[in-house]
């Protein structure tokens, strides 16, 4: 027992040692050249970094992280930025109202619900005020688009062009999803997609594919900017991308029997995505009861249609139902 004793003592006095070693090298930081900083002065640093950019009225990004309802039915999106939070009022958010199917509602509920479905994304603002005593912030959404349209829009580069201009690739943020549709903004203006024109596949919900916060490439179709404040734009994601359905047609073999999924059912109509990669269309069913959307079919090629690029047949079973 003695020795067992002087050994723990041994032992905690090594353990002391080395915590001493450790305490005198400092800490480790995963930025070989970084200084890690106290949480309090890390804060100051920040803080600082939102002052400079309150008084340059600098774009900043940050995640949309909640919507509320202050008192006095104060409508805000908040945003999270570096520890601290961002309000936004609901008017200042400029969200695009067009085409959201409730034109005799209230702005606001209008704007808020379509906020709702935002959260998570990545958004651009300005802080417009801010309070050194509470360390309140206040900012703009809409005043970081008008200044990213004016930049992305309506100045012309080396070449003599826009940036963002009709025929050109460009990045676009997703900022909402739906099952038939993706919102997405592109350089301060809003426009939303139909799934289809997502990607070349079919898809059963733009959800399996797309997320808040997502990054992905479109080609700009068609634009109308006749001021920062009036800015239209059409857009394709799949036109940014290879087409491959030629090429999956070409492995496809006439009465041949395939599986895919339903993807759609419109009047009668089967739309069906197989795993071969290829979009098909079903006009019948030999099956005992009939199949719904998202549900797994066995699929009898009846034509393969190059122009509209998908394949035409039958539906001849149901392997797996959608519960």
């Amino acid at each position: 027992m003695p020795n067992q004793k002087v050994e723990e003592v041994r032992i905690s006095k090594e353990t002391a040692k080395e915590m001493q070693m450790a305490a005198n090298m400092g800490i480790l930081t995963v930025d070989t050249d970084g200084q890690p900083r106290p949480p309090r002065e890390q804060e100051d640093v920040n803080w600082h970094e939102l002052t400079n950019a309150f008084r340059t009225r600098k774009v900043l990004s940050g995640m949309l992280g909640g919507i509320e309802k202050l008192e006095g039915g104060w409508v805000v999106a908040v945003i999270q930025y570096k520890g601290y939070r961002i309000i936004i009022p609901m008017e200042e958010m400029m969200i695009n109202l067009e085409g959201d199917g409730r034109e005799n509602a209230d702005t606001i509920n209008r704007q808020t619900r379509l906020a709702n479905n935002m959260l998570g994304a990545e958004l651009d603002f300005i802080v417009r005020d801010m309070d050194q005593k509470t360390r309140s912030i206040v900012a703009s959404r809409k005043e970081a688009m008008l200044r990213k349209r004016q930049l992305f829009y309506f100045t012309e580069g080396a070449d003599g062009y826009p940036m963002v201009r009709p025929g050109r690739i460009v990045e676009a943020r997703v900022i909402a999803v739906a099952p038939k549709a993706v919102r997405l903004e592109i350089f301060g203006v809003e426009c939303s997609l139909k799934a289809r024109d997502m990607a070349w596949a079919w898809m059963v919900d733009a959800n399996d594919k797309f997320a808040n916060g997502d990054i992905v490439l479109v080609k700009v179709l068609k634009m109308d900017a006749e001021s920062p404040e009036r800015i239209q734009i059409e857009v394709s994601a799949k036109e940014a991308q290879a087409n491959t359905n030629k090429e999956n047609l070409m492995r496809l073999h006439k009465q041949g029997k395939y599986v895919g999924k339903i993807t759609d059912v419109y009047k009668g109509t089967y739309f069906i995505h197989l795993n071969n990669g290829v979009n098909a269309v079903a006009h019948s069913c030999n099956t005992a009861s009939l199949p719904g959307r998202k549900d797994e079919v066995g699929f009898l090629v009846t034509r393969i249609n190059d122009e509209t690029e998908v394949a035409e047949g039958i539906i001849t079973r149901v392997i797996k139902r959608c519960m």
